[in-house]
């Protein structure tokens, strides 16, 4: 059975370190009433707080969250792709190519594999994803000019970029590090170093997750330092690194720092009539403000993030996952300004915009649960929506 909420797995491994809540409080650095309220779920565990519990735990935050959602996955029955992608990751620089089909064909699967990322199909990326990173593999070796190499490899860097986005968002994180040292690899044999900076920010997220803020700060800024141009593309780049500098300071709570990470970002997006499909970074206005209200829920006031996010207008554009994520922080922030039925009522928004992803998600599982420990009364809405995420109250 799939864990009830992530305090509960904190208590679980809290007790087998033989750690009081003391004790684990003062290692992760949080108050000891937080730590009760979070295991005994009266308070949502936010991604800095798991971080942190993660580290003073010895425990991979995965572990806490209780993901893959594996039970929720099978649902829809078996993760084609999964297993066979998987195998290209350990085979490493040894990757097995298979025969390629025409450049058309190459680059109509790589776009097929964008766009499903785009609207919140992510099984279906999943699937088509090992196959045709054999087949860039393939390309590269049949290559019969510097020109065809070098779009194998730009196309294999972006078929990199796009399993990092389907591991994280179908919850097996544990395979981002194996994918960015593909994608380093492949970046490497490109002159285009834009890829070279999306790694340096993915990297950036993942150490995120495990509480190294500092480090991960460091890799932003030399990514920002890799982009001296004003192309469009380089733009869309340096405002995407400025998003995750901008989360990667709040998380730190720095948030003097991560506000003017957003305000560049707003200075670069200001012209901008669109939401750039450029390197895939979805960068544009409104994902500035979008991330302006993560910002303020991370490291400034909840109450705020709450307001400013549910007044928010999503340019019709804005990648779907993107719009889902924007929906769950609002969600949660609903919920620390102690409006649980606002926040049922901004999951619902996350579910009909992105329901693939909402239902994977383990920070839509904790709000979900803190909503239920709010309400003294569990609403028909709220059952429903348990059921429909598979979440036990």
């Amino acid at each position: 059975m799939e864990q009830t909420h992530v305090g509960h797995a904190i208590a679980s491994e809290r007790k087998i370190a033989g750690m009081s809540q003391r004790q684990l409080a003062a290692r992760a650095n949080y108050s000891l009433s937080m730590v009760k309220a979070v295991e005994q779920g009266r308070e949502v565990a936010s991604p800095g707080f798991i971080a942190a519990v993660a580290n003073a735990l010895r425990v991979d935050p995965d572990r806490l969250q209780g993901t893959p959602y594996v039970e929720t996955l099978a649902e829809d029955g078996p993760l084609e792709g999964l297993a066979e992608l998987r195998a290209v990751l350990a085979e490493g620089a040894y990757v097995q190519p298979i025969a390629p089909p025409g450049r058309p064909e190459l680059r109509a699967a790589l776009t097929t594999i964008e766009t499903a990322l785009h609207n919140d199909r992510t099984r279906r990326a999943m699937t088509l994803l090992p196959t045709l990173i054999r087949q860039l593999h393939g390309a590269i070796a049949e290559a019969h000019s510097d020109s065809e190499r070098l779009e194998a490899y730009e196309q294999l860097c972006a078929a990199y970029v796009a399993a990092e986005n389907a591991c994280c968002r179908l919850g097996y994180s544990s395979l981002t590090a194996l994918v960015l040292d593909r994608l380093d690899w492949a970046a490497t044999h490109v002159e285009d170093r834009g890829y070279a900076v999306r790694s340096l920010m993915k990297r950036s997220r993942l150490l995120m997750a495990h509480g190294s803020t500092d480090v991960a700060l460091s890799l932003v800024n030399r990514g920002l330092e890799m982009v001296p141009g004003d192309s469009a593309g380089e733009q869309a780049l340096r405002g995407y690194g400025n998003l995750r500098g901008a989360i990667v300071s709040a998380r730190g709570l720095r948030l003097d720092l991560a506000e003017g990470y957003i305000d560049e970002a707003r200075r670069i997006a200001r012209p901008m009539r669109h939401e750039s499909t450029l390197y895939t970074t979805d960068f544009g206005p409104g994902n500035v403000e979008v991330h302006a209200c993560a910002v303020e829920l991370e490291a400034g006031d909840p109450g705020k993030a709450a307001k400013d996010g549910a007044a928010l207008r999503l340019p019709s554009d804005m990648a779907a996952p993107r719009a889902g994520h924007h929906w769950q922080d609002n969600a949660r922030a609903w919920l620390m300004s102690g409006k649980p039925d606002k926040a049922l009522i901004a999951l619902n928004k996350a579910r009909a915009v992105a329901p693939q992803q909402t239902r994977l998600h383990p920070a839509v599982r904790e709000t979900l649960h803190g909503i239920a420990a709010a309400q003294r009364r569990q609403s028909d809405s709220l059952l429903g929506f348990a059921a429909w995420l598979g979440a036990p109250l």
